[in-house]
């Protein structure tokens, strides 16, 4: 053991003093009401709920325990689970309004991505602030939404709101892990009279910054892609490596793969995309501006798709789009190869099916050799919902008053959410406007995950005043 000298101490001790006071006064300044939110917060977001190693149904059960706190009674708490998923349960909470309008549904999942120690420079599971960020897994995706809703169901149970419209909320498992077990899922298709509404509100939308602190939109999901994965597997009889021949299984899965990169699907646009980028074209202006404008009138202008397609994700909202993620193939290191496959993810436009997508993928290939699979049977098509102006109009006044002068723009998510399950058994789901990210995405599904803490604060102001207008 090294002894420190006393005046290596007094320094270091004096250096403590000194920044003492700056970190303290770093930290976010919240009033009562979001001291309390910002426990509900942490303690679901330290619940781990990795599929690996967490438990969604632990996580469940301590939110309904306070909203239980909070002035719930038994049987408006359902917790849910099925036996082969112990650890995947959720919850839905009912708070019963005063007349027989038809409910809405508050929507969020509580599982994450997995998240390890060893990649992370803070534990994944551990809320940590610095610099006016909440660091940790889930901070964005998607438990700052859950945490918001079952946040906005104890404040109306404490103050004794009485609404119009009964508010459905569920929390759900599964999100994130794809072919697994899917609580929205399970619920749409197995308890649809417990989660019945008249429309649902979901994650999907939410705030884009420059970067540096300004926010520059805010966007309200209508409609999605649908999610699924296709595996690809070439079959060979194999042999000895010393005696290859040009029938390689690997070789002929290559040639595939290579095909369906190169394929693009057509472009094409729904009500949501051309109003998106209908107005978008006002805020961005120059060539892109232009582009938008030109697209928004005419899908198949080859001028304008050349300039939006060099964006990732103006080029993903125009189409489907299937990419390869996984591969695997041979035996031995000294073998030819008797199997290779491939898992190719697509994302299908609003109203396209699983059969047609795998269809252009066959003839995209054209190789009767390349047996193509559907990895998940029986997902529901995407259905786009209306621009609701019951729905829009709430949306944007509020955002005026919460996110002033920051323009609510509709989109279509390139990416997948729970609303699939929703709107294919006939309840409308909106991606609200949330919380905003900065242009890196802020490590969702990535490392060091944050949000900032304006952001998250603002957000459950926004969107508690949002559901107080939309229940009546």
């Amino acid at each position: 053991m090294t002894t420190m000298p006393m005046k290596t101490i007094l320094t270091a001790l004096l250096a403590t003093a000194l920044v003492a006071p700056s970190l303290a006064a770093a930290q976010t300044t919240l009033r009562p009401d979001q001291q309390e939110f910002f426990g509900l917060y942490k303690e679901l977001i330290e619940t781990n709920t990795t599929v690996t190693q967490g438990s969604c149904t632990d996580a469940a059960a301590k939110m309904a325990a306070r909203l239980k706190a909070a002035g719930f009674k038994d049987d408006q708490l359902i917790p849910f689970s099925t036996p082969e998923h112990p650890k995947d349960g959720g919850l839905v909470a009912i708070y019963p309004g005063t007349t027989k309008q038809k409910p809405m549904l508050l929507l969020a999942h509580i599982d994450v991505v997995e998240a390890k120690r060893e990649d992370w420079e803070r534990d994944p599971f551990k809320l940590v602030e610095e610099n006016g960020y909440y660091y940790a897994r889930g901070a964005v995706d998607d438990k700052a939404q859950a945490a918001i809703w079952t946040d906005t169901l104890v404040r109306f149970a404490k103050a004794g709101v009485k609404p119009k419209r009964t508010i459905k909320l569920a929390l759900t498992c599964g999100e994130e892990t794809s072919g697994a077990f899917n609580g929205a899922e399970w619920l749409a298709k197995n308890k649809r009279d417990l989660i019945d509404a008249e429309f649902a509100l979901n994650e999907g939308g939410g705030g884009r910054t420059d970067g540096n602190g300004k926010v520059l939109v805010q966007t309200l999901q209508v409609g999605e892609k649908a999610y699924q994965d296709f595996t690809l597997t070439t079959t060979n009889p194999g042999g000895h490596s010393s005696q290859p021949v040009p029938d390689n299984a690997i070789y002929k899965l290559s040639a595939a793969l290579l095909k369906v990169g190169a394929y693009e699907f057509p472009a094409e646009l729904n009500d949501v995309t051309r109003a998106y980028f209908t107005r978008s074209a006002k805020l961005r202006g120059g060539e892109v501006g232009q582009a938008m404008t030109a697209i928004a009138a005419n899908v198949n202008d080859k001028a304008a798709l050349a300039v939006l397609d060099k964006d990732k994700q103006f080029h993903s909202m125009l189409r489907t789009t299937c990419v390869a993620t996984m591969v695997d193939a041979g035996h031995a290191q000294n073998a030819l190869p008797q199997r290779a496959t491939a898992n190719v993810n697509c994302r299908m436009f609003p109203g396209r099916t699983s059969d047609e997508t795998q269809a252009a993928l066959a003839a995209a290939i054209g190789d009767p050799g390349v047996k193509i699979e559907q990895k998940v049977k029986g997902k529901p098509i995407a259905k786009s919902p209306p621009l609701d102006p019951a729905i829009v109009k709430p949306v944007e006044t509020l955002a005026a008053k919460y996110f002033p002068g920051v323009p609510v723009v509709p989109s279509m998510s390139t990416g997948a959410t729970d609303g699939v399950y929703m709107g294919s058994v006939g309840i409308p789901t909106y991606g609200v406007p949330s919380v905003w990210t900065d242009p890196d995405g802020n490590g969702t599904h990535g490392l060091n995950e944050r949000v900032e803490a304006k952001s998250l604060y603002t957000a459950r102001d926004y969107l508690y005043d949002l559901v107080k207008t939309l229940a009546g």
